[in-house]
């Protein structure tokens, strides 16, 4: 089971588990993550867990910016539009950090070979 663990000073504080629904993050009371936080958009990111397109056994996290005026960093890079998460990954948001859990996670780019004719 996938989770998104809220860190204070590398210590889980809270977690939030992906399923069917968007994991909204932001400060509007809508959000499933809901952040007091002035550096934090009221609709700023989303996190997703879908099938593999290409193996449907396997689930993949995402995560999105939703044009949030300071911006969602993966690993410390600024991201633009739709990327993966894997197992170990920090988001920050804001000054709030996130880490993913994933215990069953398989990072199948490392299985991918290219064939040609």
């Amino acid at each position: 089971m996938a989770q998104l663990a809220q860190l204070i000073d590398d210590v889980v504080v809270n977690k939030f588990v992906l399923g069917d629904e968007p994991l909204t993050i932001g400060r509007h009371p809508d959000s499933r993550v809901q952040i007091d936080d002035g550096a934090v958009s009221s609709r700023h990111a989303v996190v997703l867990l879908a099938a593999n397109p290409d193996f449907p056994d396997f689930q993949e996290v995402t995560i999105e910016d939703l044009g949030s005026t300071n911006g969602t960093r993966v690993n410390g890079e600024k991201i633009v539009g739709r990327v993966q998460l894997h197992a170990g990954d920090v988001v920050k948001i804001g000054w709030n950090e996130f880490k993913l859990i994933d215990h069953k996670s398989k990072n199948l780019a490392s299985t991918v070979h290219i064939l040609h004719d």
